[in-house]
């Protein structure tokens, strides 16, 4: 057996899996978010192993003997968080997460040093961990002289479960303190924040070895036998080996809150002006681009509570076939916009509007335009040198057939719809922990799931998607003036 652990910012998932990757069981513990000032989102990393505990306590409960049987885990967490901690490994201060925007000023600063995108391959934004140490040393200096290391989340598990301090690639990518192509922390940029590859941890590859479970916690746990812990990845990684995105070529469109368009890459192929990010895949030598929209069932939720109708309502209105762009357009920029615009103060509009614009015809402006912002991640993925000739389907929204043929549409390519499972995280994380434990061959154990059916483009109505994109495209520049 082989178990995943996933550390997301809400909780803790626990999944266990068979040697032929059948899912046997999971269980979640429950994590808070503290937000003690505006812009601030923080955790207290005991929350973190007291959630995994939870987590694994569930599936010892319905599973006790599956669990006594596990040799291998993986780790999957969420990205960017400044874990601190002294030479006794206790915890200086509560973690700074991946949404904390408080260090803007410190992101800008670190970014307009050119040897930070040169050798990250991305922008520094104030998301990533480098600029967080920027802040404490500023802000906290007393904490800052007594950082022994600096942990990303699932890592700081890691120490809880085996006593090491391990990172592996995907996730060390978005510190801004690797040299993404190399593969390696950089001294160079450690020492722009004043710190030193002594504070880091050491680095392993996703599906590599990574320390053993301490004997203490296989006992509590039941399990008798020798517990490999591998190296892990980072949550969209850990979600892209989960879906079998892991081969030069290979893409995933997530609706999600936010919207992803996730690719392998087979090389490292960065454009960090593109905002598209450029990050180490969980597997050996490869790599992975990202482009990041902010809102994608977001837009249709903040419709649905507008108009007072759910969101399959909405959707449900327009009915099955795909219909040509109307002329009313919608920017879903409702807080900002990452890939490709990079602008945290751009704001969404309807344009367009005439006195005969039903919601029907809003509900589909929304649609077509969260299709669009996925079209624009399409084009600055393009410029980096990655070519997406299909992709798979997954998130709440892609259960709208609509949406969908949407975005086969914006984006030309067929859009692929998985069996029904859980391909996620936790699953990705299980498969990492079965290859570390097993020596298995990676691209052999992280298959794509069965496609339950295909989504092409509605070819009659691709000139008039066109058309609608340029008008789309024409937009953003327009009304950046008003928000700035």
């Amino acid at each position: 057996m082989y178990l995943g652990l996933d550390l997301g910012t809400s909780g803790v998932k626990a999944m266990l899996i068979d040697g032929d990757q059948t899912i046997v069981g999971s269980a979640n513990g429950s994590l808070d978010v503290s937000r003690p000032h505006s812009g601030w989102s923080e955790q207290d990393p005991a929350h973190w192993v007291r959630a995994a505990q939870e987590a694994v306590a569930g599936l010892k409960a319905k599973h006790p003997k599956e669990l006594a049987a596990v040799s291998g885990i993986g780790l999957s967490g969420q990205m960017h968080g400044a874990t601190l901690i002294d030479a006794a490994d206790k915890v200086l201060r509560p973690c700074i997460l991946w949404n904390d925007t408080r260090s803007y000023v410190e992101a800008a600063a670190l970014d307009a040093d050119p040897r930070f995108r040169a050798l990250t391959g991305n922008i520094v934004f104030p998301g990533f961990t480098a600029p967080k140490i920027a802040w404490v040393r500023k802000h906290e200096p007393d904490v800052f002289s007594k950082i022994a290391k600096v942990l990303l989340p699932k890592d700081y598990l890691r120490l809880w479960l085996t006593g090491e301090y391990i990172s592996e690639m995907s996730d060390s990518a978005g510190t801004s303190w690797l040299d993404t192509g190399k593969r390696a922390w950089s001294s160079e940029l450690l020492a722009a924040t004043d710190l030193s590859e002594e504070q880091m941890p050491a680095l392993v590859e996703g599906t590599a070895q990574a320390g053993r479970l301490r004997c203490e916690l296989a006992a509590q746990w039941g399990i008798s036998g020798d517990v490999v812990v591998a190296g892990g990845a980072g949550d969209n990684a850990a979600s892209a080996c989960g879906m079998g995105t892991v081969s030069d070529g290979a893409a995933f469109v997530s609706l999600g809150t936010s919207g992803v368009l996730f690719a392998a890459n087979g090389s490292y192929l960065p454009k960090p002006e593109s905002a598209v990010h450029a990050f180490c895949h969980a597997l050996p030598n490869t790599w992975h681009q990202m482009g990041v929209i902010l809102s994608a069932t977001d837009a249709l939720n903040w419709h649905s509570g507008v108009t007072g109708k759910s969101a399959g309502d909405l959707t449900g209105e327009l009915g099955e076939s795909l219909k040509a762009p109307t002329g009313v357009t919608f920017l879903p920029y409702l807080s900002g916009e990452r890939t490709p615009h990079n602008d945290a103060a751009v704001r969404g509009a309807f344009i367009g509007l005439e006195h005969e614009s039903s919601r029907a015809v809003l509900t589909q402006a929304v649609l077509e335009g969260v299709a669009f912002a996925i079209r624009d991640n399409l084009e600055a993925l393009r410029s980096a040198g990655t070519g997406i000739s299909r992709v798979t389907a997954i998130g709440g929204g892609s259960r709208s057939r609509y949406w969908l043929a949407a975005i086969a549409t914006a984006l030309g390519v067929p859009v692929d719809l998985p069996a029904d499972g859980d391909f996620g995280a936790a699953f990705g994380a299980a498969r990492l922990g079965l290859i570390a434990a097993t020596g298995a061959d990676p691209i052999e154990v992280c298959t794509p799931p069965v496609t339950s059916g295909t989504i092409e483009p509605v070819s009659a109505l691709s000139g008039a998607y066109e058309d609608a994109y340029t008008r789309y495209r024409a937009l953003y520049p327009a009304i950046k003036s008003l928000a700035h």
